[in-house]
C-alpha cells in the first residue's frame, strides 16, 4: 500500500507510548480503541523508568502522554531531547506536552528550568511549568489557532478541547522559547499557550489538552502525527542505511 500523500510505500511503523501506565488515568484507557483504528500501526507503551535516548532512533513516533508526574521525569526530557535532534515525530500531550517545553527551555533555548511538581533544586533553577490560575481539569475549553501554522491546518480557527491538567506554561514565561524558535500556536482565550509546534522540524507538536479524551477518533492530531511516523517508517524501509534499533 502506498500513501497517497508522499507515494511512499507502507511498512510497518512502531510508535512508543511513554509514560507510566495506569488504569486511573483515562486518557490511557482510550488508547486500546485509538490504536485499533491504525491497525498498521504497533503502539507500544514505554514506562518513563525504561525509555531511554536510543529509543528516537528505535521507534518511528515518540508519543509522551498523560499522567505526569512521571516516575523518571530526567529519562522522558532526555528522550524527548533525543527525538527532536533526531527529527524522530513527536507529540506530547498534557503532560508530555509540558515535559516538551522544559526540553525545548534547557536543550535549546538555554534556560535553567524545572517542573513545579519537581523537586526545587537549586535557587537559579526556577518554575518554568506552573499551576494554572484556573485549574482545566475536567473541563472542554477554546483554543484559537493562529493561521498558518499546522495547528490551524489540523483544527481550523478555533477548536474546543477537552483537558485534564492544572499546569501548565504561563504567556508571560513563553517569551524565551518562542525566541529560540518555538511557535505558539494555540492559545486560551486569555492568551495563554496551549498548542506548541516546531516548524521546519518534522513533526513536533505538543498539545495541553488531551486529545484521546475526543468523542470522534482518531482526533486530528493523533492522525497527523501516525501519518509522520508512518512516513518516516517508510522513510527508513527504502534507506538500507537508516538506523533501526530493537524492540523495547
Amino acid at each position: 500500500m502506498t500513501s497517497p500523500s508522499t507515494g511512499l510505500r507502507r511498512v510497518p511503523t512502531r510508535v512508543a507510548l511513554v509514560g507510566d501506565r495506569s488504569p486511573a488515568v483515562r486518557a490511557h484507557t482510550r488508547i486500546p480503541d485509538i490504536a485499533a483504528r491504525f491497525p498498521d500501526v504497533d503502539l507500544l507503551w514505554v514506562a518513563s523508568t525504561a525509555v531511554t535516548p536510543a529509543d528516537a532512533e528505535a521507534f518511528d513516533g515518540l508519543w509522551v502522554v498523560p499522567g505526569s508526574p512521571y516516575a523518571d521525569e530526567d529519562r522522558v526530557v532526555a528522550a524527548i531531547g533525543a527525538a527532536r535532534r533526531a527529527g524522530t515525530p513527536l507529540l506530547g500531550t498534557c503532560g508530555g506536552y509540558q515535559h516538551m517545553l522544559l526540553e525545548f527551555a534547557r536543550g535549546v533555548a538555554g534556560l535553567r528550568v524545572r517542573h513545579a511538581e519537581s523537586a526545587a533544586g537549586p535557587d537559579d533553577v526556577r518554575a518554568l511549568i506552573t499551576p494554572l490560575a484556573c485549574s482545566l481539569v475536567g473541563h472542554c475549553g477554546q483554543v484559537d489557532l493562529q493561521p498558518g501554522t499546522l495547528a490551524a491546518d489540523l483544527l481550523g480557527e478555533r477548536a474546543f478541547e477537552r483537558y485534564h491538567c492544572s499546569f501548565g506554561l504561563a504567556a508571560a514565561d513563553a517569551g524565551p522559547l518562542v525566541e529560540a524558535g518555538m511557535v505558539v500556536s494555540g492559545r486560551s482565550p486569555d492568551g495563554d499557550p496551549r498548542v506548541v509546534e516546531l516548524p521546519g522540524a518534522g513533526f513536533w507538536f505538543g498539545v495541553a489538552f488531551q486529545p484521546e479524551l475526543a468523542d470522534t477518533q482518531p482526533h486530528p492530531v493523533i492522525e497527523a502525527f501516525i501519518g509522520a511516523a508512518r512516513e518516516r517508517a517508510a522513510r527508513r524501509a527504502a534507506s538500507p542505511t537508516a538506523p533501526r534499533g530493537a524492540a523495547a
